[in-house]
């Protein structure tokens, strides 16, 4: 596509994408860590050990983003030609600096994603939490050169301060909601900053599924928003641990080939697409604006 206006062109429900795109498009690959000696609750195992078990199963099958599943996303995000942002754990970029120098030479971003994924912000008191969000800033810029500009928390849990925290440290966008179709300002007590909503079906959904099941999930919901709302917004999302291994990483380069055959298709980045929504003023509207305005 050609490179995106800065100027929205008005239509009835508030604003067009560039060029007039049915669809924007973004893709978040979560790349994450857990503290040492720990491991994600879950892993393909279907078996459960006692409680209180060291489950090193689970611990070494968390690893596998940084070591290989990150390097095989950023091969199919490359020869694609998508780019994407990669959510990243503070501690995921100190184990592997090589792989966050090569997502920035590839063109895709880098946002934050607190320091390890077991350091959940909802167990935190307001002071611990606006801690966090800063050293996880002073890490990023340190390893990447630059603070990050966008925020997710781990397994999306904030607090009632986290909105704040990130607007008052300067980040153009919070990935916290559930609640939106689509990206829009939202006004904060500590200044504005760019709500961009989740996905409701990441990877780990089919972690016990045919891998086919990811793909089908992303396919049909496309060809609904495709067909069915101009200006729609599709936010497809992997983790490097499960993602990048060869059964889902073939649907993403799938689900990627898919979407590409289309024309009017945005893909863009979460910062990008952020910066876009904010230069052009683009507020929340409502479900009878978009569907009956």
């Amino acid at each position: 596509m050609k490179k995106p206006k800065k100027t929205a062109k008005k239509k009835t429900n508030g604003f067009a994408w560039p060029n007039n795109a049915r669809v924007a498009v973004v893709m978040t690959c979560l790349w994450e860590n857990w503290s040492d000696g720990k491991g994600p609750p879950f892993s393909v195992q279907t078996t459960a050990l006692r409680p209180g078990t060291h489950d090193r199963a689970a611990m070494t099958w968390g690893t596998y983003g940084g070591r290989a599943g990150v390097w095989r996303l950023l091969k199919i995000l490359d020869e694609n030609k998508v780019p994407a942002t990669f959510v990243a754990n503070a501690r995921a970029l100190e184990l592997n600096p090589a792989a966050a120098k090569q997502a920035i030479n590839s063109g895709h971003e880098i946002a934050a994603h607190s320091y390890t994924q077991d350091a959940l912000l909802a167990y935190l008191s307001p002071v611990e939490e606006k801690a966090l969000i800063k050293r996880c800033v002073a890490i990023h810029k340190k390893i990447t050169g630059s603070k990050p500009k966008g925020w997710l928390s781990p397994v999306v849990s904030p607090t009632a301060h986290t909105e704040g925290f990130i607007a008052e440290e300067g980040f153009l966008w919070y990935g916290d909601y559930n609640n939106i179709d689509l990206p829009c300002r939202v006004k904060t007590k500590k200044g504005s900053i760019v709500a961009v909503p989740h996905t409701d079906f990441a990877d780990h959904r089919a972690l016990r599924l045919n891998s086919r099941d990811w793909f089908d999930v992303y396919k049909d919901t496309f060809d609904y928003l495709y067909a069915n709302e101009p200006t729609s917004y599709l936010n497809i999302t992997v983790h490097c641990h499960f993602g990048g291994r060869p059964l889902i990483a073939a649907q993403v380069d799938a689900i990627l080939k898919y979407i590409k055959r289309f024309p009017d298709v945005w893909f863009v980045r979460h910062d990008e697409l952020a910066q876009w929504i904010k230069d052009n003023e683009i507020d929340e509207w409502t479900n009878q604006k978009r569907f009956y305005g």
